[in-house]
């Protein structure tokens, strides 16, 4: 199992996390066999956003006996009323509910309390400049939290909120297929029929906030990697190819500041598809030929940071240095942390020579020579 430092907060996750979502049918033995397979791996991280009591306690039950093990994110903001889920920001049903999370995970204190589903910029203003935050400050104060983190759908959302330094952690829903989508509040289009996708590579807004996630050293954690499950199927998936678990793992896990995808499975078995993962050879891992040979909404132009391109005739870590400039690029000015990091590499773009032998190798056809030559010129080496 690989680890991933989650931004500045000097934790480390596992980049298969346990996203626990799909649990809720599930009997005690079958949720504790989860947990226990995912702990056995070094599965240390998982999130919990469902109100529902039975799952919460079921999810407590399965993580007690490796809890010491866990960084949980439990949410703030999820409510059980009248026998189902709500999102509210009521403070009189708020509190009571992040209660009942620590009762039912047997559990004094959670590592991340993260601020339910933000998906407006004018509630995030409204959390931040009311009792909402405070309420938050005031777990964090009194060591009932370690962090705080926030959940998002919404770029605009995550760009703030990664701007913020109270918020240490943003966990966001990223795949292929959204990231070729425009920004949306709505939820009902991130699951609709996929016909607003960019065949131009991936939406600025994302690209954006994954960028800033990167500068500020704002944790990201995945969700929804598999895009519910769509992009599992052919015939579901909006490409009209389906990828593997593994594959949607390692695109997500490419995004800039990306720690941890928390996968959501009903089963062991689903468990350990996603767990091949960490074993897997690099064509199992391959995302780029699929998504380059799909019949829809193929990326095209556009690094993806596949790594195709190797092995330069000098030595020039090519997926590494573009993922560098594109973060370079959404700023108005290099920041100093990707000018350090960029100019830690063992062979920078000034040592291109020109001689394309790696553009063949790319899928999506990008012009890799000329990017050297702009990379040298931005980075000055």
């Amino acid at each position: 199992m690989e680890y991933r430092a989650l931004g500045n907060t000097g934790r480390k996750a596992s980049v298969i996390g346990f996203g626990a979502e799909w649990i809720g049918e599930l009997d005690q033995e079958a949720v504790n066999a989860m947990a226990a397979r995912g702990a056995a791996a070094g599965m240390n991280i998982v999130d919990c956003w469902m109100a529902d009591p039975a799952v919460r306690s079921a999810l407590g039950e399965a993580l007690a006996p490796t809890r010491g093990q866990w960084i949980i994110q439990g949410h703030i903001g999820s409510t059980w009323q009248d026998g189902q889920y709500v999102r509210t920001r009521d403070m009189a049903l708020v509190r009571p509910a992040f209660d009942d999370l620590l009762a039912r995970l047997r559990t004094d204190s959670v590592e991340f309390g993260m601020i339910h589903y933000v998906d407006e910029v004018g509630e995030f203003a409204a959390i931040m400049n009311g009792p909402f935050i405070e309420y938050v400050r005031e777990l964090r104060d009194a060591g009932r939290i370690g962090h705080i983190g926030l959940s998002t759908h919404n770029p605009a959302v995550g760009l703030l909120a990664a701007r913020e330094p109270e918020i240490e952690l943003v966990m966001f829903s990223v795949n292929p297929a959204y990231d070729m989508q425009p920004a949306n509040v709505d939820l009902d289009t991130l699951y609709g029929e996929y016909d607003a996708l960019d065949a131009a590579g991936i939406d600025p807004a994302r690209a954006a906030f994954y960028a800033e996630c990167e500068r500020t050293g704002t944790a990201l954690t995945v969700m929804k990697a598999f895009a519910g499950g769509r992009l599992l199927s052919a015939e579901a998936s909006p490409f009209g190819v389906a990828l593997t678990p593994a594959q949607c793992i390692h695109y997500a896990l490419t995004r800039p500041a990306a720690a941890s995808v928390m996968v959501g499975v009903e089963s062991v078995a689903q468990l350990e598809e996603a767990l091949a993962f960490c074993d897997a050879a690099p064509a199992d891992l391959d995302y780029a030929s699929v998504l380059a040979c799909a019949p829809k909404h193929a990326f095209g132009g556009q690094c993806t940071y596949c790594g195709h391109c190797a092995p330069c005739t000098v030595g020039i870590n090519i997926a590494l240095a573009n993922k560098f400039y594109d973060l370079a690029e959404q700023h108005g000015e290099v920041p100093p942390s990707v000018q350090g990091h960029y100019e830690a590499m063992a062979v920078t773009a000034g040592a291109c020579t020109g001689c394309v032998a790696c553009e063949p190798r790319c899928p999506f056809g990008v012009p890799i020579a000329e990017r050297m030559g702009k990379m040298a010129e931005l980075f000055g080496c």
